[in-house]
């Protein structure tokens, strides 16, 4: 899945969000990217559960990619 997460603007968000999303969520695998402002998650998790671990590391992610 991807979500687009519009307050990302650099690397250290991307890391944040990436290691949020892998750390909430085991045996997924989250590639951030700032530049398209946008995660892809591969696994199990659903979008929901995406969308928390992204708030938990204080972004906002957005209804769609």
């Amino acid at each position: 899945m991807v979500l687009r997460v519009d307050d990302m603007t650099c690397g250290h968000c991307a890391g944040a969000i990436q290691a949020a999303v892998e750390g909430d969520l085991p045996g997924t695998q989250a590639a951030a990217d700032p530049a398209t402002k946008t995660v892809t998650v591969r696994g199990t998790a659903d979008a929901a559960a995406v969308g928390r671990a992204v708030k938990s590391a204080g972004y906002t992610p957005s209804s769609g990619a």
